[in-house]
């Protein structure tokens, strides 16, 4: 889907003013951009929804980041961050608000809830610069790409950490990601995906890691044993030296995630923990499984796993493979539903779907990558900068409402012109478009006047012939819906944040 950077809506010159200084712009569309639902552990303890249902901006650099999440009216008010573009340490500072606690020189989401940050139009690319979770829940990473983040030498981010997680941290989806780095330790990179200090409920999906000397850990010691609950699939792992994960304390669920150059050693479970290895593909990679380095074992329960041109070492003191013939040694329970790819197609299907900027695709469980059809859920909304295409059907037609305040008109939302507006009574009211036959509409256009951008909160779309709901959702923009044969379609304000004002109801067939 085409998604344009300029925004449509009429907006006032200091939101102009911000954005051109931020790289931070405004848009209210009914839905996140980001596709899908949470999988695996994030479904669990009230499950992981992220900024769905809040406002959606749409932001260039990490400054734009951070002052979308201090915007907010408190740290929990839901927010959809779409990203586009390379955030690097250059535009990335800090900015301060009563709802966020950010830093320069790494996207920081401390202490907040309600998040999605989801890669639109033609990528988002957090460059040498990394995405740091703590004390914070309900959060959502979608179609990015981080790379290179340095714990030593120049510049350094986030402990190293491509994405790192710590302290009272919950529900965390992260999903199409690609995480990636330029070597091991002693270039400078640490993990690419961590979890430390009382991180729990987490899932890894159709993402790629590569090229580091550390995939990622959950629990940074053998004592930090209140990690856990997390789930890996669809994942690749590629040119990794250890760490695919490594596991200390708690339960993992390990899934039909696909490890290639593995070059010291894979899963790691020690210090108790217990993984859940089903249908995964190993190949040219040693000691895939096991406990390493420690003498705290860790437990699996195996079934389904392709082993294809692994080495195994021989068990002695602190390495504990659990090959070459790998057999469970504990049970583990999952709690949700889920289903499985066979290992063999494994290859096939993660080189598919994983990673950024890979239109999001999923598996079906029968090893074919699904691409969002048009009655799909996760369809990806229209992005409410996209401008619609072909003639604005309002143009000519008659309008009518519930009711319109002192000056304005229900006619001044289909003649063309921004400078005029329809608004209201009152804070709510619904203006409508109307045509002497049927009419076949699928999106509209609800552009709010100068000096009023941002007063619509929610809202509905309505078959005034029947009456029925053809949507609904939060802040003006561009809104679509399966295409409805009608005379007269209306524009339901059901909440709003001051006088709203509608300059222009566009109605487009597709």
């Amino acid at each position: 889907m085409k998604r344009s950077a300029a925004v449509r809506l009429g907006a006032t010159l200091a939101t102009a003013a911000l954005a051109a200084a931020t790289g931070l712009v405004v848009s209210m569309p009914s839905a996140s951009a980001a596709t899908g639902s949470a999988t695996g552990y994030a479904t669990q303890n009230g499950g992981t929804t992220g900024g769905a249902g809040g406002q959606t901006v749409r932001a260039t650099t990490g400054t734009a980041i951070h002052s979308a999440l201090c915007n907010r009216a408190s740290s929990s008010t839901p927010i959809v961050i779409e990203v586009q573009g390379t955030i690097n340490h250059g535009n990335t500072t800090k900015v301060s608000g009563s709802s966020c606690n950010t830093a320069a020189g790494v996207i920081e989401l401390k202490q907040i809830s309600n998040v999605t940050i989801v890669g639109v139009g033609s990528g988002a690319v957090f460059d040498q610069l990394g995405i740091h979770i703590r004390e914070s829940s309900n959060i959502i990473i979608q179609n990015v790409t981080v790379r290179n983040v340095k714990k030593s030498g120049s510049p350094t981010s986030n402990g190293g950490d491509a994405i790192g997680m710590e302290s009272d941290v919950r529900n965390v989806w992260v999903d199409h990601t690609t995480l990636e780095a330029s070597g091991g330790e002693s270039e400078g990179y640490d993990g690419l995906f961590d979890m430390k200090d009382n991180t729990q409920y987490v899932t890894l999906s159709y993402s790629i890691l590569r090229n580091s000397g550390r995939g990622g850990l959950i629990g940074s010691s053998e004592s930090d044993r209140s990690n856990g609950y997390v789930s890996f699939h669809h994942n690749k792992y590629e040119n990794i030296d250890s760490r695919t994960p490594l596991l200390r304390g708690g339960i993992s669920h390990i899934y039909n995630n696909h490890y290639v150059n593995l070059r010291e050693s894979g899963i790691n479970s020690r210090a108790g923990a217990r993984a859940k290895v089903d249908n995964n593909y190993f190949k040219d990679s040693k000691d895939v499984l096991g406990t390493f380095y420690t003498s705290e074992a860790g437990y699996w329960q195996v079934s389904g796993n392709i082993f294809d041109n692994v080495t195994w070492s021989a068990r002695s003191g602190d390495n504990q493979p659990a090959g070459p013939n790998p057999t469970s040694n504990t049970s583990v329970g999952i709690p949700y539903s889920y289903s499985l790819d066979g290992a063999s197609c494994v290859p096939d299907v993660v080189n598919r779907t994983a990673g950024a900027n890979k239109g999001n695709q999923v598996s079906d469980g029968k090893c074919t990558p699904q691409t969002p059809g048009p009655t799909d859920p996760t369809t990806p909304p229209t992005d409410p900068t996209d401008p619609p295409t072909g003639t604005n059907l309002s143009l000519g037609a008659d309008a009518d409402g519930s009711s319109k305040a002192d000056g304005t008109s229900y006619g001044n939302v289909r003649d063309g012109s921004l400078s005029t507006y329809w608004s209201p009574s009152g804070s709510t009211g619904s203006v409508s478009i109307k045509w002497s036959s049927a009419t076949s509409v699928s999106k509209i256009n609800i552009r709010e006047a100068a000096g009023s951008v941002g007063a619509i909160r929610n809202w509905r779309v309505l078959n005034h012939d029947t009456g029925a709901v053809l949507t609904s959702g939060s802040g003006a923009g561009v809104i679509s819906f399966p295409r409805t044969s009608l005379k007269k379609i209306t524009f339901e304000v059901t909440g709003s944040s001051g006088a709203p004002r509608i300059a222009e109801f566009e109605t487009y067939t597709s």
